[in-house]
């Protein structure tokens, strides 16, 4: 038998969905078929009858069309590499959850059974694809699951999102959005037959009203059966480990920079303070868009204790371009530009004495459960000044200086809001001398931990890290605290 056409492909898996939420035996309606496939009944009147002479379908004139055993094994088949191709989009390439379907429907059709086979090795025999559906296995056998729509579930009970029906993609925005994914968290507080509405407390308590056609989208199951079954397919779901959806935490990071701005409507003020050798010095920065994601400003504020000393150090005035949001196969870039503003106290040792710029271009992309960051930039002041003592002279040079600097970090997911991370930083400063400058190279590796909860509309983040620096032959082991509080500018 000479391999199928992708139009008679596409035949074959649209009868063959059609007939999973049918009863055993019962046939799929013309006007049914014709409609999911966006064509006139007549049409597809004409290829079901092509189909059936193929001995891949058996029709009845009026009455319908229903599958063949052979006919549903090349559908399954079909279906198999639907499925893992979103799959393989998602934690391999990257892309969201909510824009693979579209991408499958094209490579369904060219990839080769090789090719399905290495793909599902690759991932671990998955049993279920980014949005919960089940893959059918190498010889076309689908597993099946009982599930309960947000619209039958039992009331007041603790549930874990298993499938999204609905491959729509603005329907899965809306289920991203308002924290609807597979192994997310729910619960039915009440429905409305009147408003024809479904009151959900989602996530970390957030209460969410929505309409009965999209809770019947949405399919549930007791949070342990999810478990197991996320155990069993060792395939995870978004709320697992993520890899089917963004981070639910991204611009968090401690000491490496990342390549988002803040979101239209929402600012953020992060807090930050290191501790090293009975010195510490501690930051505050609040980040706005203005008005939108493609343009921030920010400002940063510095307090230092030097032993018995304190005082404000030199502020920062930043401002950062979105160049690029991250996408299949491309990074987030957003380079930032700050003007250096000399407000500490030089005579005291609390800043340099001059103004400058900093110029920073951070990447960041996630692979999987991975997030991965990378910097490159450079320090410029002016007219540093620095003071050597000659006598009973108190001598005051000054020099234009530039200092480079190389960052990255790795962020791994354990949970949606809690991350381990190692993030490392490559200075090299240059300095003043008595005579000239010269430059020395600092190294400073960090790992730490994050975690973070969504409070209604805002968002809390604390995180704590051990840096330990290497300079000059000289190692320092110190703390560091960080905590972020994002919120919209109104209430919603």
């Amino acid at each position: 038998m000479p391999a199928p056409t992708h139009t008679v492909e596409n035949y074959l898996k649209t009868i063959y969905q059609a007939q999973l939420s049918l009863s055993r035996d019962a046939l799929v309606p013309m006007g049914q078929l014709a409609g999911s496939l966006g064509i006139v009944p007549g049409t597809a009147t004409t290829m079901v009858k092509a189909l059936a002479d193929s001995g891949l379908a058996h029709y009845e004139p009026y009455a319908g069309v229903r599958l063949t055993a052979a006919g549903q094994k090349l559908a399954a088949m079909v279906l198999r590499r639907h499925r893992l191709i979103e799959l393989f989009l998602v934690q391999v390439m990257g892309m969201s959850w909510t824009e693979v379907h579209d991408e499958a429907e094209n490579l369904e059709h060219a990839v080769s059974d090789r090719l399905i086979a290495l793909i599902d090795e690759m991932l671990g025999h998955p049993a279920v694809d980014p949005h919960g559906d089940p893959i059918p296995d190498r010889h076309g056998a689908l597993p099946s699951h009982e599930y309960e729509s947000l619209l039958t579930c039992a009331v007041a009970t603790p549930l874990t999102v298993a499938r999204v029906s609905d491959q729509d993609r603005a329907f899965l925005q809306f289920a991203e959005k308002h924290d609807l994914r597979p192994g997310d968290t729910v619960q039915v507080e009440e429905r409305s037959d009147e408003g024809d509405s479904v009151r959900l407390r989602v996530g970390s308590n957030r209460r969410l009203t929505i309409g009965a056609r999209a809770a019947s989208k949405v399919l549930v199951q007791a949070a342990g059966v999810v478990a197991m079954l996320v155990m069993c397919s060792r395939t995870v779901f978004a709320q697992h480990t993520g890899s089917s959806e963004p981070f639910r935490i991204t611009d968090n990071s401690f000491l490496v920079e990342e390549a988002f701005n803040q979101d239209k409507g929402l600012f953020q003020n992060i807090f930050g303070m290191t501790r090293v050798s009975g010195t510490w010095s501690a930051t505050f920065t609040q980040e706005w868009p203005v008005p939108g994601k493609a343009h921030q400003l920010s400002y940063t504020l510095l307090l230092v204790h030097d032993h018995r000393r304190s005082g404000i150090g030199d502020t920062l005035v930043n401002y950062r371009y979105q160049v690029m949001d991250e996408g299949p196969g491309k990074p987030a870039f957003a380079p930032r530009v700050s003007l250096i503003i000399p407000t500490g106290d030089f005579n005291r040792g609390f800043g340099d004495g001059s103004a400058g710029l900093q110029v920073n271009l951070p990447f960041s992309k996630q692979t999987g459960d991975w997030y991965w960051h990378w910097n490159v930039g450079l320090t410029w002041l002016e007219r540093a000044r620095a003071t050597f003592q000659e006598g009973d002279l108190a001598i005051v040079r000054r020099e234009q200086l530039a200092s480079p600097f190389l960052a990255g970090s790795a962020i791994y997911r354990l949970r949606p809001m809690l991350h381990v991370m190692l993030e490392s930083v490559a200075t090299f400063d240059q300095t003043i001398e008595v005579e000239g400058t010269s430059r020395q190279g600092t190294f400073t590796l960090s790992p730490g931990v994050r975690g973070g909860w969504d409070i209604g509309d805002k968002q809390v983040v604390l995180g704590f890290a051990f840096p330990v620096t290497w300079a000059a032959g000289e190692t320092n082991a110190g703390a560091f605290v960080y905590a972020s509080y994002e919120l919209p500018f109104k209430k919603q």
